[in-house]
């Protein structure tokens, strides 16, 4: 059985949690995968097939850039023909839309779409206006023409079912991995700061972070906040926190490792990948109450209010205080999620949207 997997819609370094999940998925797959794989990637990540067979697809003007991106995806909507035929669809049983945009628009094979999250839907004021006009046409138009539609938690299903109108027989609830050989307690001594890896987005809700930051340094003056990923004004941050932009993935590691905890105060998540790589690298977190995160954290986790700057400095301080038992329960709940575990759920998918008829 061959399987054809599009990474048009990739930009390396900016997607966030996708790109990780894109990458450790076909790693994954080239090392236990069964079936036959064809990997269609963009001229601007020729490399990222992760060893599996690949074709660059030069018919799609990928761009680095928002503009240029989405410029790129309405082009390869409105005037399929010249990426379909670089992809030679009548060779392959089933595609799968990693990215929650099915690019081109496929009608054979049977296709199965990954929705990544519908924070749009949510948190449209965090959108512009092209984007978020993009968004609610394309990613429900995408999930019904899907064969079958992965969802990366049972929130995410749950809320594409009530928002996109799919049926729930047509969604399947697959969670990310983590890689355990990267992510892993070490022998050094926690430091004195907090850490949160996010880029600088509205729904990352740094501004009541930083808040409860400074009422956590009241008692704790000498605790330090470093923050990764992109969009951070070091003239906007309060005292005592620094930014390190974005970091190489073995560089993260060892933050995690050595951190006093992680802080995860988003507003919205599909899945929550930081709080696992911390989890299993032995990194206490205190994070939002939201539902994917408690999907992810389980009972492993101090949860807080994310709009509340008392109650994210409240769940600073008891991990701080007493870190040893969210220590051991993130140990514990992240040895549930490997990606070896991910890729064989997708198979699973990939052979039964194979055997169905996608829906006109």
């Amino acid at each position: 059985m061959r399987v054809g997997v599009s990474l048009l819609t990739l930009v390396p370094g900016v997607v966030g949690g996708s790109e990780t999940y894109a990458h450790e998925l076909l790693r994954a797959l080239a090392r236990a995968g069964e079936l036959d794989y064809r990997i269609f990637v963009p001229t601007i990540a020729p490399d990222a097939a992760e060893g599996l067979p690949a074709r660059t697809v030069t018919a799609y003007r990928a761009s680095t850039t928002m503009r240029g991106r989405m410029a790129a995806m309405a082009l390869a909507a409105a005037r399929p023909g010249p990426v379909l035929r670089q992809l030679e669809l009548e060779a392959l049983d089933v595609v799968h839309f990693p990215l929650s945009v099915m690019l081109p628009p496929v009608s054979r094979p049977p296709a199965v779409t990954t929705v990544l999250d519908i924070q749009h839907e949510f948190f449209p004021e965090f959108f512009s206006r092209p984007e978020l006009a993009y968004r609610k046409v394309v990613y429900g138009w995408t999930a019904r023409r899907s064969a079958l539609v992965i969802a990366i938690s049972a929130h995410g299903k749950a809320t594409l079912v009530d928002r996109l109108n799919l049926s729930p027989d047509r969604v399947r609830v697959i969670y990310f991995g983590v890689d355990h050989e990267r992510f892993r307690p070490g022998p050094q001594k926690r430091d004195g700061f907090l850490l949160y890896p996010a880029n600088r987005w509205p729904h990352k809700n740094h501004e009541r972070l930083f808040e409860a930051f400074e009422l956590v340094r009241r008692d704790r003056p000498k605790l330090r906040l470093v923050l990764t990923g992109a969009g951070h004004d070091a003239a906007l941050l309060p005292a005592g926190a620094e930014s390190i932009g974005r970091v190489p993935l073995d560089r993260l590691a060892e933050l995690y490792r050595s951190a006093a905890a992680l802080v995860f105060p988003s507003l919205y998540e599909g899945f929550g990948q930081p709080p696992l790589e911390a989890m299993a690298s032995g990194c206490p977190a205190a994070v939002s109450r939201i539902a994917p995160l408690e999907e992810v954290c389980g009972n492993a986790a101090r949860y807080f209010e994310p709009s509340s700057a008392e109650d994210i400095a409240d769940a600073i301080r008891a991990v701080l205080d007493d870190p040893a038992p969210y220590v051991a329960a993130g140990l514990r709940q992240a040895a549930n999620f490997t990606w070896e575990r991910c890729a064989r759920e997708h198979e699973s998918v990939y052979r039964e949207a194979a055997a169905r008829t996608a829906p006109a």
